[in-house]
């Protein structure tokens, strides 16, 4: 094993890797196994000629391209972690000198994790966050439950209201003539939903079962559809029925059905108490952002490309696992939404960056404050893991192998300087606007 570090500009580097001639001819010959039951050679059944012979008609070199490979693919992480470059991006490889008897020579450049100069983290001004729970949010949070138990009932004798749901059928015509996807039969709408392009629900308000009626509306100009972007169009709609949503009653009764508390009284107090640890979370999660996005602002560090291209393939990973629990590939969707690969790296580019620098600025005050992660930071993280995935901690712990074990114990120490962040930031009153920016 040998590997070569030279250092090159923007936080790049050059592994010159070398593995013995004896290396080299292994994988030749582990190529040419794989390889020989697909091989004619006039005189040999296929599977039984020497290499000897495949070389001599095809050439000497006819394995070195799988025989490289092989060799790259099964040498290159060890000697990356040899080499003791903090290595942060895929390598971009390149053979420098293969041949039979010969050393096998490749050189891995690669991005390694850019020096951060750290501007103040002590001590940053953030907005002090709202955290007060009012009467008002507990109602509007108890009726998003009375909505859920809400009961509707047939109405034949008035014309549709806003809060109705409607059966409706429709067709939809710009200039005269009918277009693709404007035609509903029985379909089932909440007047005031806002499901439909603006103006549309409104226009229904008045309408009586069974009589058809004339809507016309204006598409927005950044339609999804570009064909009716910006286009005047009528719907010709009738309404099938209408059923009106009545509201359980705000009492001891509900909250005895919908909760573990017989009185509202008792169950207002549930509906608070749980509103303010949700704010006092979305609060430090708050404060913590926006400290974050301060000391990136004042300090220095210059991302390579190649880092952040990494960076961004992990997250389109990440978005594909998503689709995937979701029943669709990252393939489905590229094809339901018009992009591909490169359109979505380029959208997820910015994003990608702000993590990079982010992880970077943590992981400097890291050092400058000296914090670690403990054995017991650890076992508290396998117990959380244990909870989540209902496993034992014994089981979780055989899981985890040393690398990954450090690379728990980095994150732990690294949400320890974010806290750190946050419990030094000087939280400052809401500035209010001038006159003149409230005025406009």
């Amino acid at each position: 094993m040998s590997v070569k570090v030279e250092n090159l500009e923007k936080s790049m580097a050059k592994l010159t890797i070398t593995r013995s001639a004896e290396e080299f001819d292994a994988a030749i010959e582990r190529a040419f196994e794989k390889q020989k039951k697909n091989i004619s050679v006039p005189g040999f059944r296929k599977g039984k000629v020497p290499r000897q012979l495949v070389e001599k008609e095809y050439g000497a070199g006819v394995f070195y391209e799988e025989a490289a490979n092989d060799l790259i693919n099964s040498t290159y992480p060890e000697e990356a972690e040899a080499s003791g470059a903090d290595i942060v991006s895929s390598p971009e490889i390149r053979v420098s000198q293969l041949g039979k008897g010969q050393e096998f020579i490749y050189t891995a450049e690669v991005a390694v994790k850019p020096p951060v100069k750290i501007g103040q983290y002590k001590g940053v001004e953030v907005t002090k966050p709202a955290t007060e729970v009012t009467d008002e949010e507990v109602i509007a949070e108890i009726d998003k439950e009375r909505e859920k138990n809400a009961k509707y009932s047939d109405v034949t004798d008035r014309a549709v209201k806003n809060g109705d749901e409607i059966k409706l059928d429709f067709e939809g015509f710009v200039d005269g003539t009918a277009f693709e996807g404007g035609k509903g039969t029985d379909y089932p709408l909440t007047i005031g939903s806002g499901s439909f392009i603006p103006g549309f629900e409104e226009q229904l308000v008045g309408a009586e079962i069974g009589r058809e009626q004339e809507i016309k509306v204006t598409f927005p100009e950044d339609y999804t559809e570009k064909t009716l972007a910006g286009k005047e169009a009528v719907f010709k709609c009738t309404v099938k029925s209408i059923r009106e949503k009545s509201l359980p009653e705000l009492d001891d009764a509900f909250a005895d059905e919908v909760s573990e508390f017989s009185t509202l009284a008792e169950y207002k107090a549930d509906v608070k108490g749980k509103l303010e640890a949700q704010k006092a979370k979305d609060a430090k999660t708050g404060i913590e952002n926006e400290a974050v996005d301060k000391i990136i602002a004042d300090s220095e560090m210059e991302l390579p490309e190649p880092m952040i291209k990494s960076q961004t393939e992990q997250m389109i990973d990440e978005w594909g696992q998503r689709f995937q629990m979701q029943g669709l590939s990252l393939e489905q969707y590229f094809q339901y939404t018009g992009s591909n690969r490169e359109k979505m790296a380029e959208t997820l580019k910015p994003e990608a960056e702000k993590r990079i620098r982010t992880r970077l600025v943590l992981e400097q005050i890291v050092k400058e404050e000296k914090i670690e992660a403990t054995e017991d930071d650890y076992k508290a993280e396998i117990a959380k893991l244990a909870e989540q995935y209902k496993m034992k901690e014994e089981e979780i712990t055989k899981l985890l192998d040393e690398k990954q074990k450090k690379q728990m114990m980095d994150d732990i120490a690294v949400q320890k300087a974010l806290d750190f962040v946050a419990d030094n930031a000087k939280q400052v009153e809401k500035k209010d606007a001038p006159a003149e920016e409230k005025k406009d």
